[in-house]
C-alpha cells in the first residue's frame, strides 16, 4: 500500500500529540499547583526536541533523496543508467520511478541518435562527393576529406572556421549565401578557385532547424565527364571529316566520268585510280575503327601466347621497308636481345607497324629511324622506336594518343594517315600490362618506348 509524504508528516505529528498527552497524564495529576506550569512547560521543550530532532533526521533523508534525483536528472541525457532507484513507497519514490523508466527511454533514443550520427558521419566521411555544411553565419559545421582535398586544404577542416578560410570562390561563397537567405536549393557548374581547374556540379540545399539555419554543399567532380564529352564531340566531329573528304573526292570524281571523262583516255585511269586510293583509305578508316573498337569494347583478349620481340620487329620492319625507300628515310637496328614477351602477335606486330609507320612519315628526307629490345629491371623489356623526324610540341604530347588527334593536320592528311595509329598502339600495350612512354624535342625528332613484361 503507497503511504504519501503528507500522510507520514500527519502520523508524526499525531505521535507527536500522543506522547505529549500522555506526558502530560503521567506528570500533572501528581503535580502540585505550583509546579504545573513548569511541568507544561519542561514537557513541552521535550516535545518540541524530539520534533526538531526528528525533524531535522527526516529532512537530511528528504533533501538527500531530492538532491539524488536531481543529480540524476542533471545526467540524463549523458548517463542515463545512473538514475537512482526508488528508496520508499511515497510520492518520490513514485518520482524516481518514472524518472527511471524515462531514463531507459531517453537511453535507447541516445544510443539510436549516436548511432545513425556515427553512420552519418561515415558515410559523409567516406563519400567521393565532397560534402560541407555551414551555419547560417558560413561557418563551417561540418567538411569531409573529399571537400578538403578538391580545394587543396590540409588536414582535416576544424568546426566554426569561416568558411571563407577554406573557400575564396565569389560565386561559391554568393551561392551559399542566396541558399542560407532564401531557403531554397540551388544547382550550378562551377570552376572552383584552388581546384587546380577541375571543373564541379555544385548542388545546395538549406539546412533548417527550429534554433538554426544554415546549408550543405555537395561537390561532384565532372571533369572527366567534361573530357569525355569533349572527345566525344572531338571524335564524332574527325571521324566525320575523315569519312567526308575522301567520299566527297570519290564523288566528285564519279560524277566527272559519268559527264563524259569516261570518254576521256588521257584522264579516264587517273581518275579511277584516285578513285580507289580514297576507297582504300576509307577502307583504313574502317578497319582501324573497328580494331579500336574491339581493343575498347572489354571483352576477353584471345589466349596469349610466346611471342618473340626481334622476329615482330623484324616482320614490322618488313612491312615499312617500301614506304621507307621511297621516301629515303634510312631504317636501322639498334641492340636487340631476343625475348620474349606473353600476348598476341598480330596485335603487337600491328603496334610496331603503326610506330614505324610514323617515324618513316613524319621524318626528313634521307632521315633516319632505329628500333632497340633492352633488358630492364623487375623482368621487363623496353622496345624503342626512335626517329630524327619533325619532332612533336609539348604541348601536343598529352593528346597524341587520342583517336583522330593530329598533331599537323596537314601533313597527316597528306601523307594518308587515319590519325587511329598511337590510339591503337596505346589500348595493344596496355592490353598485354604494358607502357607506353613518349620522348620527343621539336626539330629533332621522337622516341616512343614500349616497355612489356618478360615471359
Amino acid at each position: 500500500m503507497r503511504r504519501s509524504i503528507f500522510q507520514s508528516f500527519l502520523w508524526s505529528a499525531l505521535l507527536l500529540a500522543g506522547i505529549e498527552l500522555a506526558l502530560l497524564e503521567y506528570f500533572i495529576p501528581q503535580a502540585a499547583a505550583e509546579d504545573l506550569r513548569w511541568h507544561i512547560a519542561w514537557i513541552t521543550a521535550v516535545v518540541t526536541a524530539l520534533a526538531l530532532a526528528g525533524g531535522f533526521v527526516y529532512s537530511r533523508a528528504f533533501t538527500g533523496r531530492i538532491r539524488r534525483l536531481k543529480a540524476g536528472v542533471d545526467n540524463l541525457v549523458s548517463a542515463p543508467a545512473q538514475m537512482p532507484q526508488p528508496q520508499a513507497d511515497d510520492e518520490l519514490g513514485q518520482l524516481a520511478e518514472s524518472l527511471g523508466r524515462v531514463a531507459a527511454q531517453v537511453g535507447d533514443l541516445v544510443d539510436k541518435v549516436r548511432l545513425e550520427g556515427a553512420r552519418r558521419d561515415a558515410i559523409l566521411t567516406g563519400m567521393v562527393e565532397g560534402v560541407l555544411a555551414v551555419d547560417k553565419e558560413l561557418h563551417v559545421t561540418f567538411c569531409n576529406a573529399a571537400f578538403a582535398s578538391a580545394l587543396g586544404a590540409q588536414g582535416p577542416v576544424p568546426a566554426g572556421m569561416p568558411v571563407l578560410r577554406l573557400v575564396r570562390d565569389p560565386d561559391f561563397l554568393e551561392m551559399l549565401r542566396t541558399v542560407v537567405a532564401s531557403g531554397e536549393s540551388m544547382k550550378r557548374r562551377m570552376h572552383l578557385t584552388g581546384a587546380d581547374g577541375r571543373s564541379f556540379e555544385v548542388q545546395a540545399a538549406p539546412l533548417a532547424s527550429a534554433s538554426s539555419a544554415g546549408a550543405m554543399a555537395i561537390l561532384h567532380d565532372i571533369t572527366d565527364l567534361e573530357r569525355l564529352e569533349r572527345v566525344r564531340k572531338d571524335f564524332v566531329a574527325n571521324v566525320s571529316h575523315e569519312l567526308r573528304t575522301p567520299l566527297t573526292a570519290i564523288r566528285g570524281y564519279a560524277e566527272t566520268l559519268l559527264d563524259g571523262a569516261l570518254d576521256d583516255p588521257d584522264n579516264r585511269r587517273r581518275f579511277v585510280e584516285i578513285i580507289q586510293s580514297h576507297a582504300i583509305r576509307l577502307n583504313n578508316i574502317a578497319a582501324d575503327l573497328l580494331t579500336l573498337s574491339e581493343l575498347e569494347s572489354g571483352r576477353p583478349p584471345v589466349e596469349p601466347g610466346r611471342i618473340s620481340v626481334l622476329a615482330t620487329l623484324e616482320a614490322a620492319m618488313r612491312t615499312v621497308e617500301s614506304e621507307a625507300e621511297m621516301r629515303h628515310v634510312r631504317l636501322g637496328w639498334g641492340t636487340v636481345e631476343d625475348v620474349q614477351v606473353m600476348g598476341n602477335r598480330i596485335k603487337l606486330e600491328q603496334a610496331f607497324v603503326n610506330l614505324l609507320d610514323n617515324a618513316v612519315k613524319f621524318n626528313r628526307p634521307e632521315g633516319e629511324v632505329w628500333v632497340e629490345a633492352l633488358r630492364t629491371s623487375g623482368g621487363r623489356v623496353a622496345i624503342t622506336v626512335a626517329d630524327s623526324g619533325i619532332g612533336i610540341p609539348s604541348e601536343d604530347l598529352p593528346r597524341i594518343f587520342e583517336r583522330f588527334y593530329r598533331v599537323d593536320k596537314a601533313r597527316s592528311r597528306a601523307v594518308g594517315g587515319t590519325g587511329l595509329g598511337l590510339s591503337i598502339v596505346k589500348h595493344v600495350i596496355e592490353q598485354m600490362q604494358g607502357t607506353l612512354a613518349v620522348e620527343s624535342e621539336l626539330g629533332k625528332g621522337s622516341r616512343f618506348t614500349v616497355t612489356l613484361p618478360q615471359a
